[in-house]
Formats: structure tokens, C-alpha cells, sequence
């Protein structure tokens, strides 16, 4: 009787559980926008993105879904991913960095891809920046020009250095564009290039092993997001073998960077959030211009100048937009 008693109980719990998660789902508005984000875990731009759309009225939860998919930036995992949300009926697709934006456009011809990437143009994903042509629209940095003035600054900082090591990933659709303008950049300089190639997770791993055994005098960290979403052991690494190194990034700061030049992530997503607003609202992609950053932000930290023993030149420090001590 005892066992007859507790199992009508766990039934009539169960029943009474089914009708509130029923409920539940019953009070969700219908017919809210589905938005699929494609990009790595990223605090900086997940916060932006989720500010833009907030300050545009949109609530998550409530009148817009987000299907957040975090990916560490391989081919293979990209196309799973981006699969995905095609099949989940995403309306729009926000893919940060140049792979994760080439992808979900080789992907989806008629799902909006609203992107944060290189150069568009020269990748092949927009016919010009002010008429895209296609189903992607969004942001570009033109890290061709970023790499090797961040190059510039690292030898003003360090003027007797010669040997530097260059962290990239090969893979990325901009890669061989890079490695020319920053090799072109490091003659000028003077400066002799040597390049550590890691193209996912495992990679970065060989390639900080291959920094602890290599004589060098300072590094700079390609804009690669892959590098981002490791930026705590990428920053340790360095910090250890004690580089002075430039990064692409100011959040690279979060984790003891010593310098920076680029654009704010949190700024750049804050912008792609108009472009999904708009094309909620009706625009075509094929008709929006992409916008171009051109501001960038140097960072520098002093204090960790001051702990790796580095006396950074009075004319750095004035040109710098922030300096951290």
C-alpha cells in the first residue's frame, strides 16, 4: 500500500511538473525574432552585443532569442556550428571573426549573416563596403594595416630588439595577406621575423612550447579571436619568458599585457547590434554599407613595464589613448 501510495504521488508530481513547464512555454511570446550568434567566448563581446541590442529594446528572453554557439575557432567545429543554426531556423546570424563569418555565409545563402571581420572586400564575402551585394553585412577591422603599426609602437618601446616572434594562426582566410604586410613592415624595421603558427587549442600549446625554447627579444600577437579566447595562457606564456609584446587586443590587458593596439571589441559588437536591429526591421543586407573601424585605441601598462624592467619612451607614452599604472 506504502509503495502504491509513493508511486501515485511521484505520477501526480510528475503530471503537476509537465503542466507547469507547459505553462511556461505557453506564456513565451510567439513569433519573437531567433538570433544565432556564432563566436568565441568572449566576455568583451558577448557584453557589447548584448548592451547594443538591449539599448535598441530588445530583451532577451522576452522579444528576441539568442542561440549563443562559443566555438574555439576550428574549420570543422564552425561548419557543425553554423549548420546548426541554420537548421534552428535562426532569422539572423552573428558571426565574429573572419572563419566564423566565411563559414556561416558558405553555409546559409539566404540567412541574413551580420559579421565582425577583416577585410570583407578582399575575402570575398561583400562585393564593396558600400554595397555588400550579398546576404552578409556588419563590421570591419583591416587587420593589414592593425598587425604592423602595432609592429611600429613594439619597436619604438624596445629600439635594440631584432629578433621578433610573430603568433598567428595560417589557417585564418587573412593569414597570407598578414604575414606580407607585417614581414614587409618588419624590413622597414629592421627587425628579423620569426613566425609561430598555431591554427587551434593544441597549436597554441606547441607554439608557447616553441616560445620558452627560443631566443628572441620581443612577440607580437596576431588579432586572431582564437588568441583571445586563450589570452590567459597566450599572456602567462609570454609574461614567463619575459617578451615585451603588442597585442591586438585591450582585453589581452585583463591578463598582464604589457601593450596594445586595436579596436574595443565591446564598441565593435555594439555596432553590429544596429545592423541586426535594421534587418529586423526589413533592410536587406545586400544594402547596408559595412562599416569601417578606424578607431584604435593604444593601451600601454606601466607597471608591468616597470616589473619587466622597461622604460617606456615619454613620446609612447603621449601618444597612448590609455595608460594603465
Amino acid at each position: 500500500m506504502n509503495l502504491f501510495l509513493a508511486c501515485r504521488r511521484m505520477t501526480c508530481a510528475a503530471f503537476v511538473a509537465t503542466l507547469l513547464i507547459g505553462a511556461a512555454y505557453a506564456d513565451q511570446p510567439q513569433g519573437i525574432p531567433r538570433i544565432g550568434v556564432l563566436m568565441p567566448a568572449v566576455a568583451a563581446m558577448e557584453e557589447g552585443l548584448r548592451q547594443g541590442l538591449h539599448e535598441l529594446g530588445y530583451i532577451e528572453g522576452k522579444n528576441i532569442v539568442i542561440d549563443w554557439r562559443r566555438s574555439a575557432g576550428t574549420e570543422q567545429e564552425l561548419r557543425s556550428l553554423a549548420s546548426d543554426l541554420v537548421r534552428s531556423k535562426a532569422e539572423i546570424i552573428v558571426a565574429a571573426g573572419t572563419p566564423a563569418a566565411r563559414v556561416a555565409m558558405e553555409t546559409t545563402t539566404t540567412v541574413p549573416v551580420v559579421f565582425h571581420v577583416g577585410d570583407p572586400v578582399a575575402m570575398g564575402m561583400a562585393a564593396s563596403l558600400a554595397q555588400p551585394g550579398g546576404n552578409g553585412t556588419g563590421v570591419s577591422v583591416i587587420s593589414s594595416e592593425l598587425i604592423p603599426k602595432g609592429l611600429e609602437f613594439l619597436h619604438q618601446l624596445m629600439p635594440k630588439a631584432k629578433r621578433v616572434l610573430y603568433l598567428r594562426n595560417p589557417s585564418n582566410p587573412m593569414a597570407t595577406q598578414l604575414r606580407d604586410e607585417v614581414q614587409k613592415a618588419a624590413g622597414m624595421l629592421g627587425l628579423h621575423l620569426e613566425t609561430l603558427n598555431a591554427r587551434n587549442i593544441g597549436e597554441i600549446d606547441a607554439a608557447l612550447r616553441r616560445m620558452r625554447q627560443t631566443v628572441a627579444d620581443a612577440c607580437l600577437v596576431g588579432g586572431d579571436l582564437l588568441f583571445l579566447a586563450e589570452k590567459a595562457r597566450i599572456s602567462r606564456a609570454i609574461r614567463e619568458n619575459k617578451l615585451p609584446a603588442v597585442f591586438a587586443y585591450r582585453e589581452f590587458h585583463e591578463d598582464g599585457a604589457l601593450m596594445s593596439y586595436g579596436p574595443s571589441l565591446k564598441a565593435t559588437m555594439h555596432s553590429v547590434a544596429k545592423y541586426v536591429d535594421k534587418i529586423l526591421k526589413g533592410a536587406k543586407p545586400a544594402d547596408l554599407p559595412i562599416e569601417q573601424i578606424s578607431r584604435y585605441q593604444l593601451v600601454i601598462n606601466v607597471r608591468v613595464a616597470r616589473e619587466m624592467g622597461i622604460t617606456v619612451p615619454q613620446e609612447l607614452l603621449l601618444r597612448a589613448d590609455e595608460v594603465i599604472r
